[in-house]
């Protein structure tokens, strides 16, 4: 007993250490980020640095407004595009598919996400493109071609994740539901989807945080115009790849403000965040509520 209660102390203190060195990497990542963009919002101001929409480093101008309209545009709207796709899914394979089918998609789904970005964005550039411009005008390189190729890239996180969250819900549900005369469909919809909500929104956040933060298939396609795109068919540019694609020549303030910019990424994606957990949270005490 006392070998297993200090093996369990142990144990516990290294995961405890492991813990802390976690949040002390992510301390140190953001202090270093955060120093080297401050000498770029001491000199530019940082509401001009927000607001702006003009990015002219040879001219002195670096405002990423338009970057930020950008990235939220093209993440939304993968987020729109994959979410319902991959809810569905993951609802066929949790509730319906037999053993044998569900062994078939799994690895098929798996395999999706190791595939690496770079060859998404080829694809993209290949395929989409080209095709974007013969039927709807334009260059081809677009918000829309860039939220089709985040929205495959972001499918297999939503999908695991969502499928993880149904397949835990307690089998009595399920039996209590049957046994009210309930039919299948009604049982996954009224009460086996509400139930996993919670984390279906989970894999919604894990979704976004990977659209958001994704930089090479999106700078092959989106066009990387510094402007506010008005039309899904219009080019725009990213947050992310405004960093990659000036980070190697950049000096002075210039390169500090590509670091601000990681900053107002940095800010974008906590608030986010903290938005959609605020919104987990509320449907978490409602199913909560209704449960008991």
């Amino acid at each position: 007993m006392m070998k297993k209660s200090l093996y369990e102390l142990l144990i516990e203190r290294a995961l405890f250490l492991t813990a802390l060195l976690s949040c002390f990497i992510i301390l140190i990542i953001s202090g270093f980020i955060f120093i080297e963009g401050l000498p770029a919002i001491q000199e530019y101001g940082f509401f001009k640095f927000l607001l702006g929409n003009l990015w002219s480093p040879n001219d002195g101008e670096f405002g990423v407004f338009s970057m930020i309209a950008g990235s939220l545009y093209v993440t939304f709207l993968a987020l729109l595009i994959s979410t319902p796709l991959s809810v569905l899914c993951a609802t066929f394979m949790a509730e319906v598919a037999g053993e044998k089918v569900r062994n078939i998609l799994k690895p098929v789904i798996q395999t999706l996400s190791g595939i690496p970005s770079v060859v998404y964005g080829f694809f993209g550039l290949v395929v989409l493109v080209p095709f974007i411009r013969s039927h709807f005008g334009g260059s081809g390189f677009s918000v829309i071609t860039a939220a089709l190729i985040l929205s495959v890239m972001i499918l297999p996180t939503i999908i695991s994740v969502s499928y993880d969250s149904l397949r835990a819900v307690p089998g009595e549900y399920r039996e209590a539901s049957l046994g009210l005369g309930a039919t299948g469909w009604q049982t996954i919809s009224k009460v086996v989807i509400p139930s996993a909500l919670p984390g279906i929104i989970t894999a919604i956040i894990l979704g976004m945080g990977r659209a958001v933060g994704e930089t090479l298939a999106v700078i092959m396609v989106v066009g990387n115009v510094s402007k506010i795109p008005y039309s899904i068919f219009e080019p725009a540019r990213t947050l992310t790849s405004n960093i990659a694609l000036e980070m190697s020549y950049a000096t002075g303030i210039h390169y500090h403000a590509l670091f601000t910019t990681a900053v107002i990424l940095f800010i974008l994606i906590m608030l986010l965040l903290v938005i959609v957990k605020s919104i987990q949270r509320r449907f978490s005490l409602d199913i909560s509520g209704g449960l008991l």
